[in-house]
């Protein structure tokens, strides 16, 4: 939380200066559904998370928007690294929990980097200059919620 806080801090001036700027933080799905064995996380996760509510808010005005990419499961090797734990754990083969672990998300699958870049992209750009201060959700259905 606080690294993230201190890298806006440092930056934001220079991009209210030129009357743009994109701030996006990437965070988790565990934001809007904390994950029990990451207390620590997720209460840092949702500290940045008000912070930047409270900036996006004094930074539109000046075409500066901030907002933050909560994440699901992702085909990345972290999650891999994650999974081989798990399976050794288990006695499984790394395919089986990785199976098992996709078929557990509404659609059946893990999301590929290329969809996450594609919505930060998105966030970048100019089309995204009304929306601030939004926590998307990158998940693949997961969060059960509606809000």
């Amino acid at each position: 939380m606080l690294t993230p806080i201190e890298l806006i801090k440092a930056t934001v001036d220079g991009m209210i200066a030129r009357k743009w700027g994109r701030i996006i933080n990437i965070t988790s799905g565990a934001v809007k559904a904390p994950i029990d064995v990451l207390g620590l996380s997720n209460g840092a996760r949702s500290g940045l998370t008000g912070f930047v509510a409270g900036l996006a808010r004094e930074v539109a005005q000046h075409g500066v928007t901030v907002n933050n990419l909560l994440p699901g499961p992702f085909n990345t090797d972290r999650l891999y690294k994650t999974m081989e734990g798990g399976a050794k754990q288990a006695g499984l083969s790394i395919e089986e929990v990785s199976k098992r672990r996709a078929a557990q998300n509404p659609s059946r699958r893990f999301g590929e980097p290329a969809e996450f870049g594609a919505t930060c992209a998105f966030l970048c750009s100019r089309q995204a200059a009304y929306m601030t201060g939004q926590n998307v959700l990158l998940d693949g259905g997961a969060y059960p919620g509606t809000f």
